[in-house]
């Protein structure tokens, strides 16, 4: 028999939830029905509707029994109506200008969302296929609000009320980013707190804070697994994305272990190190698979399938003869004991692609190649605002996101895929914001990319940054006022004025190289050919908004500095709901193995 419910808008206080974008989720069965036929049915109803005269949300639920896909009227067996407080007509008349109002509207829309979360909620531990992990580096509050304001304004809008792709993910919260040693973290401490669960010191990659930064020895037992190295034994394929260089921190704290995360190349490191049989990054990725068979016995691993990002002086010889077309140094490598280590990678996978420039990307075909092996800068990639004027080419973040997925969604057992905006934090460290702020732009842009391509209720993405940077906005600018310009206040159409008569930017910096006037500039390290600019500048006939600005900073040191506030995690899919409050770096590391039992499937595959 077919029930009706109406409840009360305060149970919304309780709900919570993770549901897909078209709404019809929550297959867990009815009334004892088998959960593979069962769906629910969510409608948002305006004010004014019969059964709910504020608003709310009907949910309908019942059997597929022509398993259609579609809950046809016949097959509801039950309606409950979610409904927003109803109020009485004096209240009403004198509500009028606030319950009509957009904002109002909006946020009644979005209690409402909550009630269509809450109907699929279920158990998820182990739901999730698929994870993908964004990790914006240097990507703190701020760089995502200015992001959020330049975006917005770059589509013709007044900025403040845009959402970049991540906003709009129904669950979030933050992360406590400091090390084990240090109130303000680097990049190889926060990483590996991500991947492996285990916060750890500044400086080191896979390990616990047993170690000793730069000490070779103490490398040995104090190993940690991540959650990549778990996925490859569970049997899922893995990939790595970073627009910095692949051995940089960020992205080898997916794969390597090491007590220095500078330690990129053999050349990095000391002669005692390598002597004691210390391991360089470079080496470790190429090395991947053969070392997981060696340290977890009956691993059936078959390494990464998907690695693309820059750093290629790491893996070839110091020799111009292993140069690349276009390599920007006389010689392009830095490897002092002459392996060429792309050579390695390709013939030890004779059937994957190696590729260096956009037209060798564009040429994969990601359903008949099994792995694919980028690297498409001497060191890092450049920044989105110069990647035009890339000798040979680079593929964008969107556009390596898109063909790793495709690659790695041809594994039925599902993948796990990190994905670095790498040059995030390299803009900041050069005082661009505008440098920094295209980068988070278009890192926005590949994670909407990843929300395309997978489906939500077997995907987990959790986006998020390893550390915050000391970037500011400041003043009282009016609303819709140049994110990047300065400071107009509200009913005014000139420049603010500071106490020393004269105007200032809405974004600034706390410390770094300061002020530059480069122009049409868009590689933000062109800042760093001259010496630090102390004390504050007239900005009166300066174009704030140019690519070639850097902000004033107010204490001159040689670079910009990481800042120590938490940072926001977003996430969507199996799992996401658990990523909520301020929680420690580390817990996102166990949210990825929840979702996907990750450990336990590791376990499994061991015996």
């Amino acid at each position: 028999m077919k029930t009706v419910k109406n409840l009360s808008l305060a149970v919304l206080a309780v709900l919570a939830g993770c549901g897909g974008d078209d709404g019809s989720n929550g297959s867990n069965g009815i009334d004892g029905e088998s959960a593979f036929n069962s769906l629910v049915s969510q409608t948002l109803l305006n004010v004014g509707h019969a059964q709910c005269l504020n608003g709310g949300v009907k949910i309908d639920s019942g059997v597929d029994d022509d398993s259609s896909g579609v809950l046809d009227t016949n097959e509801v067996d039950a309606t409950e109506f979610v409904c927003s407080p109803t109020l009485t007509q004096t209240q009403g008349s004198a509500l009028t200008a606030t319950t009509h109002n957009l904002w109002y509207e909006q946020g009644q829309s979005v209690l409402a969302q909550a009630a269509i979360n809450s109907q699929s909620l279920v158990n998820t531990k182990g739901k999730a296929k698929n994870i993908i992990l964004f990790v914006g580096d240097g990507m703190g509050i701020s760089t995502v609000t200015a992001t959020r304001i330049l975006a917005g304004q770059q589509l013709g809008k007044l900025g403040e009320e845009h959402q970049l792709s991540f906003d709009k993910f129904p669950f979030s919260g933050f992360a406590k980013t400091y090390n084990v040693d240090a109130q303000t973290p680097d990049s190889a401490g926060t990483m590996t707190a991500m991947m492996s669960g285990v916060k750890t010191d500044a400086g080191v990659i896979g390990v616990n804070e047993a170690i000793s930064r730069g000490d070779c020895a103490s490398v040995s037992g104090n190993e940690l697994v991540t959650a990549l190295e778990l996925a490859e034994i569970a049997g899922k394929s893995t990939g790595i994305i970073s627009t910095a260089r692949i051995t940089h921190a960020t992205p080898a704290a997916t794969y390597a272990k090491s007590a220095e995360r500078n330690w990129e190349d053999n050349s990095d490191m000391p002669a005692a190190a390598v002597a004691a049989g210390c391991v360089d990054i470079a080496s470790q990725l190429i090395s991947f698979e053969n070392d997981m068979q060696s340290r977890f016995s009956g691993a059936k691993v078959n390494g990464i399938e998907v690695v693309l990002g820059g750093g290629r002086r790491h893996f070839l010889p110091k020799d111009a003869a292993f140069n690349s077309t276009d390599a920007a140094s006389a010689i392009e490598g830095d490897r002092t004991d002459g392996r060429d280590l792309t050579a390695e990678w390709q013939a030890q996978y004779p059937a994957g692609s190696f590729v260096t420039d956009q037209a060798g990307f564009d040429a994969v075909d990601a359903n008949t190649t099994p792995r694919l092996f980028g690297l498409f800068n001497e060191s890092h990639m450049q920044y989105e605002a110069d990647r035009g004027n890339d000798i040979a080419g680079e593929p964008s973040l969107r556009e390596m996101t898109n063909k790793a997925i495709d690659i790695l969604d041809n594994n039925e057992q599902g993948f796990f895929l990190m994905v670095e905006a790498g040059r995030i934090d390299h803009g900041h460290h050069a005082g661009s914001a505008h440098g920094a702020l295209t980068d988070t732009i278009a890192f926005a842009d590949a994670v909407q990319a990843a929300v395309d391509a997978t489906n939500p209720e077997e995907t987990l993405i959790i986006v998020t940054a390893d550390h915050s940077h000391v970037f500011t906005m400041a003043g009282y600018p009016k609303r819709g006022n140049p994110i990047l310009g300065k400071v107009v206040s509200v009913g005014s159409t000139e420049p603010s004025l500071a106490s020393d008569g004269m105007p200032y930017t809405t974004l600034g910096y706390t410390n770094g190289k300061g002020f530059r006037d480069l122009g049409a500039e868009t590689n933000a390290d062109a800042s760093y050919s001259a010496d630090a600019v102390t004390g504050r500048q007239d900005l009166s006939m300066v174009d704030t908004q140019s690519t070639g600005f850097h902000q004033e900073a107010l204490v001159p040191t040689s670079s910009e500095t990481h800042a120590g506030e938490d940072v926001g995690v977003y996430a969507q899919g199996p799992g996401a709901h658990l990523i909520t409050g301020t929680n420690e770096q580390s817990v996102i590391f166990h949210v990825m193995d929840y979702a996907a039992d990750l450990v336990t499937k590791a376990e499994q595959a061991l015996n």
